[in-house]
């Protein structure tokens, strides 16, 4: 299914001399991920300290944008310049959810927003994480299947805090968007489940961990 996780071999091309540079400074690939968990705490925090103020709404494209940037490098960090770790694929995969709850959840504090509907969203998407990582249990690979991955809510949730930045009201509109991104985050659940069961079992590595 189409999915913005497409473009990632784009974006990594582009990141790849600052991830030269990066692993030269001696930056590893585990202090990236908590960089990129860091600003989304502190893009979060924004909008929970000041929930009826638009500046936070509009500054999210941008903190989405670094942290996506931020996953790139982490992983690439890790696969070509040997940084690859047990230690690095937990928190690479819990680094992701704990960021998206925590720069996402503290958007349902936002004036007119529904809470239940916003809630549901992020919910819903951290079920297409674990989807995706149980993926590995059945001897599939990490499945990253759109239509509403990742790279996806990102774009979905900066455009949404974009708007209510710039004055767009709250209101059926928003509810509408949002129970659409549900069913998309369950859509992709069971599209990548579908897609898991389908692989051939691979037999489970004996040593190293890749992201």
């Amino acid at each position: 299914m189409p999915s913005v996780y497409a473009l990632k071999p784009a974006f990594q091309r582009r990141l790849r001399p600052l991830v030269g540079a990066l692993a030269r400074a001696g930056a590893t690939a585990n202090q990236v991920t908590l960089a990129a968990v860091a600003l989304s705490a502190a893009g979060g925090a924004a909008i929970a300290l000041a929930p009826a103020a638009r500046w936070p709404l509009l500054a999210l494209p941008a903190v989405l944008l670094a942290r996506m940037a931020l996953n790139a490098i982490d992983g690439m960090l890790a696969r070509e310049h040997g940084q690859a770790s047990r230690l690095g694929a937990v928190l690479n995969e819990l680094g992701d959810v704990v960021a998206d709850s925590l720069l996402y959840l503290p958007l349902a504090l936002v004036p007119g927003v529904h809470a239940g509907w916003l809630v549901a969203a992020v919910v819903a998407s951290l079920w297409t994480e674990m989807a995706g990582v149980v993926a590995l249990q059945v001897g599939s690979p990490r499945r990253y299947d759109g239509p509403f991955g990742k790279s996806d809510r990102a774009v979905a949730f900066g455009f949404l805090a974009l708007l209510l930045g710039l004055g767009a009201r709250p209101g059926w509109w928003l509810d509408a968007v949002l129970a659409v991104l549900v069913l998309l985050a369950l859509v992709t659940v069971v599209h990548r489940a579908r897609r898991a069961l389908a692989e051939p079992a691979a037999p489970a590595p004996s040593e190293g961990v890749t992201r």
